[in-house]
């Protein structure tokens, strides 16, 4: 196989170097905090009170982000799951060809996305379990995977509409 020098070098410079470690590093933080979620969930046998705002309440998700689309119907589930994979194909080549600012954007998303795919192909269902609520108003229960998502699309809208204004 004939590389360049070329390709080479933008394969191991810094920015690509930089989205790998964010794309691990968010994936093991996802996958850890799930861990010891299960594992205190196991425990504890039901909701965890962090403080008047914040509990931890395991909720298994089949659907995408904060349980949108949930069905427990396999065909909607793997057609779903099918849709997903796609979306991080499709992010793993945005990665690929970004340059700075929306290399590191993309790399979030697709560390977030990475994380709840993995626990779609083991688990067939994703583990919620933050659940933010202000009295009786409850969120939609969410995870660290689900929060690097939500803040890289909010960066990447907000990063174009700045710069367009320009």
């Amino acid at each position: 196989m004939n590389i360049s020098k070329n390709s080479r070098n933008k394969f191991f410079s810094n920015e690509t170097l930089f989205s790998l470690v964010t794309i691990t590093s968010i994936f093991f933080l996802d996958r850890v905090s799930k861990i010891s979620i299960l594992k205190k969930q196991a425990d504890s046998k039901g909701s965890i009170f962090v403080n008047d705002y914040l509990n931890f309440d395991l909720v298994w998700n089949t659907g995408i982000s904060f349980g949108l689309f949930s069905q427990n119907a396999n065909i909607y589930y793997h057609a779903i799951s099918f849709l997903i994979f796609s979306v991080i194909v499709f992010l793993s080549y945005l990665v690929s060809r970004a340059i700075s600012l929306d290399k590191a954007l993309f790399s979030l998303i697709l560390g977030g996305a990475l994380g709840n795919f993995y626990d779609r192909v083991f688990y067939f269902a994703v583990p919620d379990f933050i659940d933010f609520h202000i009295g009786d108003f409850h969120w939609f229960t969410f995870n660290i995977a689900d929060i690097f998502i939500t803040f890289g699309i909010i960066l990447i809208i907000l990063k174009d509409l700045i710069l367009n204004k320009k």
